[in-house]
Order: structure tokens, then sequence, then C-alpha cells
């Protein structure tokens, strides 16, 4: 809707001129207040002021045109310049056209938004007109006719709303019909014009929304295809229209910094929005591909980020088991898994479990996913010869308590890590590989000799990220029993599982947020033992096993018999860690 153009300045003047009285200009503010309807339909409303009074003292005020809608004539051509949503949503009405200036009637000639939208839409500069509300009203009815009806059907009870991305990218596929120009001074006016920042605006909002982790943009062919990455698993989105697909990309590039003008290689930036009364970073990666360059966000949650060790879903024990090796003054702490395993924030939320005004604690990360305050942060910048060996180098002479190490790629960072586990500092970092003993063989192949892994890791963990079910509308059941003998579950012949519904919380999908499973190898003297006679991965772990630790799968069979997640979802994730040879200890 139009934005009001009485304030409270002007209910003064109308005070003042004596059009009304001092106590209906404080009745109307009341009303403004707690109704939040425009002053201007409120004064007529209340018989105030007749529309026609309202109108001459605003042309008085601010030496508007007024223009009599009823005696007036529009052409085809004019009219389908803007959409009949778009003129009944925001009362204008497109008038005549001269070159390249678009004439329209409207409520508030200074609603600048809407000028900007009417611009963008028609593709023109436009000249407002002022005309009363009931005129434009029946003019909309009268030019349109019944696609005047069609469209506020269509809108229903989004009238008077704010635009939805559904709502917004209707209403521009109806109105552009050309191919957007491939000019940098074009793309980058369009990437300032209104309705490209309320899409990229929305596809964001969306995201933060259904609580996604990424929004990717995608260019096709004949459309854009945008899905979000929701707990793990990919959903489709509202697509806006191809012809947007260029002043899209370049609005994300405008927002991160990036070269408008270079569409062949990737680039990388990123930028802060405020959404839903919190800061939320967001990474931006743009990668040229076939019919142009797909932008993948990535929603850095602060909120979600900063979280307790106890809320991330660890059982007692493994937190019992965390707590004990982290606090640890010196050594090495690992967490690994494949890409979207939560391994940052477990990293993340072990800092915060450490940190204290006596810890100088510092990261070095590529690129740096959430600013944490009261942590030095260094982001590797291998363009300029900032790697993650030459960063780690200058930050041990910083004489740092914690050192952060976003992940260990080569056998160099692997050794400059190792020996600063070994000289008194504790630290933590991430590799990607399947299970904790897999990392033990990682390290060896990376030149890492057996007695240092064994002199300086204090714990590897493997983790993995599990939907959780929604507790209003999961179902329970009882399970086949030859799967209970199949997972191993003594005693639970009668378990109580659960399997999702779907429902409006969960969004008709069953589950609802993520939870953590692990399987925690600390290395015990035993275990230091096979590692420096170069046992077998096979060896290491079947003797982990016989000291107790549990799989991921066993991890996740916790989970399934806690009525927290489905077997369905179990399988899904622990596909490959099948190996249930010893009996499950249950709670």
């Amino acid at each position: 809707m139009s934005k009001d153009i009485l304030t409270e300045e002007l209910l003064d003047r109308l005070v003042k001129f004596k059009k009304i009285k001092p106590e209906a200009k404080s009745l109307i503010m009341r009303e403004a207040r707690e109704s939040a309807k425009p002053l201007s339909d409120l004064l007529i409303a209340h018989e105030l002021l007749s529309e026609h009074e309202m109108i001459s003292f605003l042309c008085n005020e601010f030496g508007f045109t007024p223009i009599k809608l009823g005696v007036i004539t529009v052409d085809d051509a004019t009219l389908a310049l803007i959409h009949p949503k778009f003129a009944i949503k925001h009362s204008v009405v497109p008038i005549s056209k001269f070159e390249n200036t678009l004439t329209v009637a409207m409520k508030n000639p200074l609603d600048l938004d809407l000028i900007d939208d009417l611009k963008a839409i028609a593709n023109l500069r436009i000249k407002p007109v002022i005309a009363l509300p009931s005129e434009l009203r029946e003019a909309i009815e009268k030019l349109y006719g019944g696609k005047a009806k069609e469209a506020k059907a269509a809108l229903g009870g989004l009238l008077g709303e704010e635009e939805t991305l559904d709502d917004l990218i209707k209403i521009v596929q109806e109105t552009k019909g050309e191919e957007v120009s491939d000019e940098i001074k074009d793309l980058m006016r369009q990437a300032q014009d209104t309705p490209v920042i309320k899409v990229a605006n929305l596809l964001l909002v969306d995201g933060i929304k259904r609580k996604a982790s990424d929004v990717f943009i995608e260019p096709w062919e004949d459309a854009i295809r945008v899905r979000y990455r929701v707990d793990g698993l990919l959903e489709e989105g509202k697509s806006p229209p191809k012809v947007m697909g260029l002043a899209l990309v370049s609005r994300f590039k405008v927002m991160s910094q990036l070269n408008i003008a270079e569409r062949r290689i990737p680039q990388d930036g990123r930028f802060k929005i405020k959404a839903q009364n919190r800061e939320v970073d967001v990474r931006v990666s743009i990668l040229p591909t076939s019919f142009g360059e797909k932008v993948c966000l990535r929603i850095l949650d602060k909120k979600a980020q900063t979280q307790s060790l106890e809320r991330l879903g660890f059982s007692e024990q493994e937190l019992e088991t965390i707590k004990s090796l982290v606090v640890k003054p010196h050594g090495m702490v690992l967490v690994t898994g494949p890409t979207g395993s939560g391994k940052t924030t477990t990293l993340y939320s072990i800092l915060k479990y450490l940190d204290s005004p006596e810890k100088n604690i510092t990261t070095v990360e590529d690129p740096v996913e959430y600013q944490v305050e009261g942590i030095n942060q260094v982001n590797v910048k291998e363009k300029i010869g900032l790697t993650f060996p030459g960063a780690l180098r200058s930050i041990l002479r910083q004489d740092p308590d914690i050192i952060l190490i976003g992940e260990i790629r080569d056998g160099e960072t692997m050794d400059i890590a190792n020996k600063a586990a070994l000289t008194g500092h504790l630290v933590l970092s991430s590799l990607h590989t399947n299970d904790s003993v897999g990392s033990i063989v990682r390290m060896i192949n990376m030149g890492i000799e057996p007695y240092l892994i064994a002199s300086s890791v204090l714990m590897i963990s493997a983790q993995r990220l599990l939907r959780r079910l929604c507790t209003n509308c999961r179902k329970a059941y009882q399970p086949d029993k030859e799967l209970i003998k199949k997972l191993n579950l003594k005693g639970k012949k009668d378990s109580q599982f659960y399997e999702p519904v779907g429902c409006g919380r969960c969004r008709h999908l069953g589950y609802l947020g993520r939870t953590v499973i692990t399987e925690i190898l600390p290395l015990t003297p035993e275990i230091k033992d096979l590692i420096m006679r170069r046992a077998t991965g096979d060896e290491i772990k079947a003797k982990a096993r016989r000291l107790g630790m549990s799989t991921l799968r066993e991890s996740a069979v916790t989970r399934v018999i806690c009525g927290e997640t489905s077997l369905d979802e179990m399988f899904r994730v622990t596909t490959g860690d099948q190996d249930l040879e010893s009996d499950l200890v249950t709670p």
C-alpha cells in the first residue's frame, strides 16, 4: 500500500488553519497509533475533512497538480505498462506516456519507494500527479475492466499487506517482457531497482525463515531455480522470472562488494543483513555455469552458531568425554566428517565452553564463517600469500593458549599444528574423513610420524547430523522383531519407535531441526600403543570398540530409541557404518 502523505506536522497546520480542532488532532493521532491506519484515511473516515478538502490542502502545501480522473481516456498501450494487480494494490493509474516519461495518478506523489517501483516496472521516468482516492478506485475498475476483477480475486487477502515473494515475482514476470540488457551500466541500474532489491531480500528472508543453511540460485536455459538446504536436504523455492537472472546476480555482487563486470571466473564475498531482530552473516559464492552465474548464499546465523555444547544433542556420556579432554592445557582435538556435518558448530561451541578472559584464543580460517566477539580471527588469503601454514607460524609468535584451525588440508599445516600441540598449545581443528579411525590413517599419509600422533592428539570425533522428528506430530509404532534383532537391541523387543507424519509446525515434513551423532575416539594408552606399532585402521577400531567406543550407527540407534529421530533417517545418514558386532548399550 502507498505510504501516508499526512504527518503530525501537517495535522498541526490543519489545526492552525482551523480546518480541524486540536481535540480532533489528538483523537486522530491516538487512533493512528493504536490501529496503524493512515492519518489521511482516519480524517476522511471521521468526516473531519472531505476528499476534496484534503486534496486542496495538499496541493496548496506541496504545489501538486491535481487531476480529474473521471474525464480522462487512457489508451491500452499505456494501461499495459502497469499490471492490474500492482494498480489495485497501490492505488495507481497510468495516465499518459510521452517519450520516456509516464504520468501516473496516485494518492501520495511523495512516496518515493512506490515511484521507484513504477520506474522499474515500466522502465520509464515517472511523473506523479495527485488524485482523489475514490476516483482512483473507480478509474481502476473502469479502465482495467474484467482484468481488475481478476486481479482483485487473485490478490485476495494480500491487499494491504507486504508483498510475498510469489506475489512480487508474478507482478514482475507479467509486466517485464524483454530480456535484461547485458551492458554493465544497465546491470548496475537494475541491481538498484526496487523490485530486484525486494526479490533478493525476500529470497534471503525466506531462507532464514526456513532455517536454511544455504540458498542456491541456479540459472537454466529457460528458467531460474531457487533451492534451500534445510536440515541437510534440498527444497524447491519460488523461482524468479528468467529476465531477472542477471539483475539478481548483480544485486548480490553489489551487496558483497564484488566486481559486477566480471562473469568469467568464480568470486567470493560476504555481507550482513538484519532479519527477525538479529544480525545474520551471509557468505556469497558466485560460480560461472553454462547458462549464467550460479549463486550460493551460505546463511551464517550467529545465534545458531554460538550454542553451548549441551544444546547440540550430545548424550551425557559424550559430553563428559568431550569436556574432560578439551580442558587439557595442550594437545590436539580433531572433529571429522563430510561437508555440512556440523564440524564448525561443534568447534565453536567448544571455544565458547573454553573462552575466558584468562585465555588467548586465535583462529585461522578460510574463510572466517562466524565473527565472534573476544576471539582473534585470521582470514586466510591465498592470493596474497597468507596461507594456513604462514598464518599459523605468525600466530604461534603471538603466544596463544588455544588455536582453532578451520580445516587441515595439507601435510605442512598438519605438521605445524602437531608441533603446536606438542609445545604447550591446545589445537582444535577439522579433517575431512569418514570416521575417527580414518583420521589417524590420513595423518600418517600426510607424513606425520605415528609417535608424534600418539604424543599430541587427545581426541578424534567423527560426527553427522540427524533430522529430529517433530514432537508435535510424530507417530509411535512397534518395529519389526527381525529389525530389532538385526540392530542387536537386546532387551528392547517391546521398544516403541516413532515415524514422521507432518504438520503446520514442521511445514509438513515430519522433521524439525537436527541433532548430532558422534563417534568419539579418545587416544588412550592402548590406542596409542597400536598407533606406535602402525596397526591397521580395522585393528584400531576393533580395540576402541572393546574399550567402549560407540560407532556413528550405534549413536544414531540411541537417538531412535529415545524417539528423537526415525529409523529411515538413521539408515539414510549412517549408510556405510553398519558394523554392529558388539551389543549396544542402550538407555
